[in-house]
């Protein structure tokens, strides 16, 4: 009875380990939120810790890898900058939670991905 419970709990160990060791993490994106911005980064974050994981908001612009200008004018406006300026995305939308899942969506996408500039 102790083997079978000892070999249980080792191929439990074992198909945990082999489960966390093949799944690839995201690699972490930095955000700085514009100072043009109107919506307080606090409410921004609350959101992105729920929608996107792998994305932190850093007080460095230079260490950024976009850049957040987000607005409230009727509707939550997002768009979104890679370092040097370039608008690469924009969404509006009435919940701000969906506003941060859309920006989330394209950082993690091919073209958010491929929009980030060679560091």
């Amino acid at each position: 009875m102790k083997k079978i419970l000892l070999s249980a709990a080792t191929l439990a160990l074992v198909l945990t380990f082999a489960g966390t060791a093949g799944a690839q993490a995201k690699p972490t994106v930095k955000i700085f939120i514009s100072p043009n911005s109107r919506i307080p980064s606090a409410d921004i974050m609350k959101n992105l810790v729920n929608k996107c994981p792998n994305a932190t908001i850093t007080l460095d612009s230079l260490k950024s890898d976009f850049m957040l200008e987000a607005i409230w004018a009727g509707k939550y406006r997002f768009t979104v900058y890679r370092r040097g300026g370039t608008a690469v995305y924009a969404t509006d939308t009435e919940w701000l939670s969906n506003a941060v899942k859309d920006v989330c969506k394209f950082i993690n996408s091919p073209q958010g991905v491929a929009a980030e500039p060679a560091k």
